[in-house]
């Protein structure tokens, strides 16, 4: 079992190190990082499938944390909606990290593979989706379906979490009807609650490589950071075109997993 930076080797240690750095110029544009950097943890010798889930949620609410705050900096998206959405998403997660150990392997890819082609055939056939924001929902009714839809989004981040920044951008976008980069900046909010939720549940386990998750962590939000930086300056546009090729590795990945040899 790997305890410590030192367990690893050099080639390992760097390479985990350049994951995490594209996993969070990617979360921060769009979400999905964990695409990248949760299965390097999972393929490092010595590690649990939780001690990964659970060094993962370090390093990505690092990350997050950086790209959140940058984008509300540039882009100060609606605390109103994004605060109470947070807090529910971070209950849920919290609840998925205590079900993550008792969750038996290729259980959730085939429910996630079908709603990952589902968001993206909605997203391409919809050109026009998150040019700007049309809010279909408002006053008490956008905040129960904001908080509810958190809520089952923090969950699968407890429990699984790659492509939680997807599903959270597409639903602030296509459910609740922000543009792209709004909805990019609320859900950076909520995803760092929902990792920090996760997170001080792996935590009082035990499952946290605190060294690893720190030095991946620095690589993580120094990606964040030229992420967030990236999608303010190019816009809504750019933000759909990375959100339609992160969907489309995430469905080519879990296909291969739920339908590829073996």
């Amino acid at each position: 079992m790997l305890e410590s930076l030192t367990s690893l080797d050099a080639s390992t240690l760097v390479l985990l190190l350049l994951a995490a750095l594209a996993a969070g110029w990617v979360d921060a544009v769009v979400g999905g990082g964990g695409l990248i950097q949760l299965p390097a943890l999972l393929l490092t010798p010595g590690l649990t499938p939780v001690q990964a889930l659970a060094t993962n949620k370090l390093s990505g609410a690092m990350g997050t944390a950086t790209s959140a705050l940058t984008f509300y900096r540039r882009v100060q998206p609606s605390l109103r909606t994004a605060l109470p959405t947070a807090a529910v998403a971070a209950l849920g997660a919290a609840a998925g990290a205590l079900s993550a150990a008792a969750v038996p392997d290729g259980v959730l890819e085939p429910v996630v593979l079908v709603a990952l082609v589902v968001v993206g055939a909605y997203t391409l056939l919809r050109p026009a989706l998150g040019e700007s924001t049309r809010l279909r929902f408002t006053g008490h009714r956008h905040t129960v379906v904001a908080g509810a839809t958190g809520a089952v989004i923090g969950y699968y981040d407890g429990i699984a979490g790659p492509g939680t920044g997807a599903f959270l951008v597409f639903t602030l976008v296509g459910l609740l009807g922000y543009g792209f980069l709004e909805g990019s900046a609320t859900a950076k909010i909520v995803n760092l609650a929902t990792n920090l939720g996760a997170l001080a549940v792996f935590a009082l386990h035990g499952s946290v490589l605190w060294g690893l998750g720190l030095a991946m962590g620095l690589a993580n939000l120094t990606g964040g950071y030229l992420g967030a930086r990236t999608a303010v300056r190019a816009g809504g546009r750019f933000v759909r075109v990375v959100f339609l090729v992160v969907v489309a590795v995430l469905v080519v990945r879990l296909g291969w997993d739920v339908l590829g040899p073996g």
